[in-house]
């Protein structure tokens, strides 16, 4: 680490303004900041130091994404052999090893594409570039199906962060989580690709026949009342579905290292298995199909709603930004999560248009907060006048 540190130091006069490479100052800053922590400090003004910065937290998040991550890796080899049915003749290791070989391509094309992008208007701009990527370009490959087409991934990548980020001024300012949005992108422009059951689960090239597998999600069998998993394997995480969603043991164990390091929301955590927890209840009393008669606590292992409560929900740019905003904002996300997936037959989930609706109306939600603030203020000043 010493030789990476004094190579950047060597060759940063060679990238400041006016020398031979000026215009690789934005990368080059990129890559020193994200490995070594900034040696600036503020010179002026009243400010707050601390040993944690955004590269600092990104790398927190990123860390915390790693249990879903391989998991993923694991249950996509798992899923493989099952489904071709050589579950007898594998172990571990090669479910694993399938895995990494299907995954691993989707995560290069991923980061390659949305720093390649963050880079190139970061240089345009002249401005340092923007941490944010670290996350969404892990985020983006855990959320989708293992068998999308890598230039599938590539443009939703390079719309996320162009439409999604950039054009709202980069990290900090864009509206709406830039991982759902690319998810988002791909259900809406391509839903041939990205729905039916072919798409959970990788059978490889002359493997299985199409018309003789069954691969659909759980979701979509507790929505055709057709329930053929047992609680314990959606919550460990053996079952079709998005590359990082389906262990929520996996994903616990990211929400436990965010919540101890301080990065992550516990209220928007909190509220949100709340609300989904309130409106399974009510969908439990009032059923009327196998649905919504499925218990209120599996809702919460199955799909990307463990996923998008720790991850996506939390997201401490398109969240509520007040105290009490977050309890609302997280509560309303659960109750449309759940809302969405059992009402509306034709989509069997939930979490992603219930988590991008709502960083929509964040800002709405902290408005009405803060007004609610000021008119408790002003009656409290106009008694004690």
């Amino acid at each position: 680490m010493k030789f990476l540190k004094n190579f950047f130091e060597r060759t940063e006069p060679l990238v400041q303004k006016g020398a031979k490479y000026h215009w690789l100052q934005s990368v080059h800053d990129g890559f020193f900041t994200f490995l070594f922590v900034p040696k600036q400090t503020s010179k002026t003004g009243t400010h707050i130091h601390d040993y944690i910065d955004l590269k600092r937290t990104m790398s927190i998040v990123v860390m915390a994404l790693i249990p879903s991550l391989l998991f993923g890796m694991y249950n996509v080899g798992l899923q493989h052999y099952k489904a071709i049915g050589e579950m007898a003749a594998v172990g571990f290791f090669d479910m694993f090893l399938y895995g990494l070989l299907k995954v691993l391509p989707i995560v290069i094309v991923s980061y390659v594409v949305g720093l390649g992008i963050e880079f190139a208007f970061a240089q345009m701009r002249g401005h340092e570039i923007n941490e944010g990527f670290l996350v969404s370009g892990m985020l983006i490959p855990l959320v989708m199906p293992v068998e999308t087409p890598l230039w599938m991934i590539a443009v939703a990548t390079a719309f996320a962060v162009i439409f999604g980020k950039e054009v709202f001024g980069g990290t900090g300012m864009n509206i709406w989580n830039p991982a759902l949005l690319a998810r988002a992108f791909l259900f809406f422009a391509y839903p041939a690709q990205m729905s039916g059951n072919a798409v959970w689960v990788a059978l490889g090239k002359g493997d299985v026949p199409i018309d003789g597998f069954t691969g659909a999600t759980p979701m979509a069998d507790a929505a055709a009342g057709n329930i053929t998993f047992s609680a314990a394997d959606a919550f460990f995480g053996f079952i079709p579905g998005s590359i990082g969603e389906t262990s929520t043991l996996a994903i616990l164990i990211g929400a436990v290292i965010l919540l101890v390091t301080g990065i992550g929301n516990w209220k928007i955590m909190l509220s949100t298995v709340a609300g989904g927890v309130v409106m399974g209840i009510l969908l439990n009393i009032f059923a009327v199909n196998a649905y919504m008669e499925l218990p209120f606590w599996q809702h919460l292992f199955l799909g990307g709603f463990a996923f998008g409560t720790v991850f996506m929900a939390t997201d401490p740019v398109s969240a509520a930004q007040t105290e009490k905003g977050k309890w609302i904002y997280g509560f309303l996300i659960g109750i449309l999560a759940i809302l969405i997936r059992v009402v509306n037959p034709a989509y069997p989930e939930g979490m992603m248009l219930a988590i991008l609706l709502m960083n929509t109306f964040a800002p709405l939600i902290d408005h009405y907060v803060v007004q609610g603030h000021i008119k408790r203020r002003l009656k409290r000043a106009k008694v004690t006048a």
